[in-house]
């Protein structure tokens, strides 16, 4: 088993910065890799980005690239979600997700952390 657990989301004003971290725990030597989705009210789950678990590979919803960022903390076990430039279609509730190695779906889906973008 994998606990996913998130922090770091809040209201922001549009044009601002958030920085959302996911805790990553219990069989981690099994995960491939770790993503972000997120689910804004009244609209399907959208995939945000997604990292390698070595850290060396990620990727974005066209949506984000060129704002958001996703990294992986090695020594902490975390991966981060550096948002910038936001606006209110970015509200949403934001989820870690993660796929056990050789597996293309989520496995694994934390809590999740609101993230609320004022106009």
């Amino acid at each position: 088993q994998v606990q996913l657990v998130e922090s770091g989301g809040g209201l922001v004003q549009a044009g601002g910065s958030l920085r959302l971290a996911c805790l990553a725990s219990g069989r981690t030597s099994n995960v491939g890799a770790v993503g972000w989705i997120r689910q804004a009210p009244g609209k399907e789950r959208e995939f945000v980005a997604a990292i390698s678990w070595s850290g060396t590979i990620g990727n974005y919803a066209d949506s984000v690239k060129g704002r958001f960022t996703i990294s992986r903390d090695v020594a902490k076990n975390t991966v981060s979600l550096e948002m910038n430039s936001l606006g209110p279609g970015d509200t949403a509730v934001y989820y870690c997700t993660a796929s056990l190695i050789g597996r293309d779906t989520w496995d694994y889906w934390g809590q999740g952390t609101p993230v609320t973008v004022s106009s």
